[in-house]
């Protein structure tokens, strides 16, 4: 071969072999120019019987050391990236905001993602977390997880599962015959718990790239402590927020849902109920069977009175037999509706007490309205408790409602229960 075509041919090699990596074409370009112009310098200085040998073993020299270099920059990117992600998940403890900013993550990592998702693992159980996809929609789920899934499927066994074509993988075979692309489903654990799990797909079939891989790797480490900081704080809250007996939100969650009922309000110019309640006749059944079946009977009574209320409505426990409820953007009709169910719920209701008798219970209770009886929230308070002590002292088992402080109470109910308090 002459020193001409072994020149060729090793420019030929080496571009071929640089083809197989992931450089840019003006990065392969600058490579091959630059050993073309070594190896004719290296013709210059060198006897023709060596120079085919030091030629391939230049060509050589230059692949392994940009291969280090390639190396070297990934590994600086990977570092990079797990500081970006380590900072941006640790700077809050609010577990959706820790849930957006995964999913962000994940969606810049891989090229060409079609959808991001995470799904919360508790109780052997899938709950949605959060989404993001292509268009910036937020936080709507593609579809619920099948039980034989992806999804599940990663839960259960902890391992990442990368599906290459989703019209040919066995584990989509019941799926929807729109489903197409490839996806990676990618356990989210915590000492070897599975807290979570975050699957990311693309339009395109084939295989994930094994950095997009690692970088995701990264991130679900980083998610699955960020996720189960999150959620010990958001348990610890609401331990701080709920009432130890009930479960119901206490005091100071009320007077925190009161102060952003008043905000919205007078944003949207709407009103809203406030309504304190007393149960007539709890006295008698601590006396009676002792605070322990008293707990037990506030619980099941409570329950009772929070059948129908909306999703939108707060009920909180207020101290001792009372309960403050909350009703979003009412009036004193639409309170009155919400009134007569709790009376007509309460007076179906029975308990059964140890020694087999049964237990019943009344209520009383007094409404105020924003803005008609206050404009803070301790004169809404002040002015149902009025109508409450009104009810109790002269109408009992009804719920009043409050009036101006220079005007009378306005009977809602006049429903009497029999049992006194």
């Amino acid at each position: 071969m002459t020193d001409e075509n072994t020149h060729l041919a090793i420019l030929h090699q080496v571009r071929k072999s640089l083809d197989q990596g992931k450089l840019s074409s003006v990065e392969k370009d600058e490579l091959v120019k630059l050993l073309d112009v070594l190896l004719l310098s290296l013709k210059q200085h060198s006897s023709p019987e060596k120079l085919e040998g030091e030629s391939r073993k230049l060509a050589d020299n230059l692949i392994s050391s940009h291969a280090l270099l390639a190396l070297a920059k990934q590994q600086a990117d990977e570092l990079d990236a797990l500081k970006k992600l380590s900072r941006n998940l640790t700077s809050n403890l609010d577990l959706p905001t820790v849930l957006d900013a995964v999913v962000r993550e994940a969606m810049l990592l891989v090229k060409n993602a079609r959808a991001a998702h995470i799904f919360l693992y508790l109780n052997n159980k899938l709950e949605f977390g959060s989404a993001l996809d292509t268009t910036g929609e937020r936080n709507k789920a593609f579809s619920e997880p099948r039980e034989n899934g992806l999804t599940y499927t990663v839960a259960r066994m902890g391992e990442m599962i990368m599906v290459e074509d989703m019209k040919t993988h066995p584990i989509y075979k019941d799926a929807p015959p729109e489903w197409a692309g490839s996806i990676v489903g990618i356990p989210l654990k915590i000492n070897q718990r599975v807290v979570g799990v975050m699957n990311i797909s693309r339009d395109r079939e084939g295989k994930f790239p094994s950095l997009d891989l690692h970088l995701l790797s990264l991130l679900a480490n980083q998610a699955a402590v960020a996720i189960s900081n999150a959620s010990l704080l958001q348990t610890l809250s609401k331990k701080a927020y709920s009432d130890t007996i009930t479960g119901l939100p206490n005091r100071r969650a009320l007077d925190e849902r009161l102060d952003a009922e008043i905000i919205n309000s007078r944003r949207t110019g709407s009103s809203f109920a406030v309504v304190m309640m007393d149960l007539d006749g709890f006295k008698h059944v601590n006396d009676t069977y002792g605070h322990e079946i008293g707990d037990l009977v506030l619980r099941a009574v409570f329950n009772v009175i929070a059948v129908g209320i909306r999703s939108s409505d707060f009920i909180a426990r207020y101290g001792g037999d009372e309960l403050t409820l909350i009703l979003h953007q009412s009036d004193i009709q639409a309170s009155k509706s919400v009134t007569d169910k709790i009376l007509e719920n309460l007076a179906k209701f029975t308990y059964k007490a140890p020694d087999g008798s049964g237990i019943k219970l009344g209520i009383s209770g007094g409404v105020s309205i924003y803005p008609s009886h206050g404009r803070t929230a301790p004169a809404l308070m002040r002015a149902a408790d009025a109508a409450l002590y009104k009810a109790k002292k002269h109408y009992r088992g009804t719920f009043q409602s409050a009036k101006p402080a220079t005007g009378p109470l306005d009977q809602i109910s006049l429903n009497r229960t029999k049992n006194g308090g």
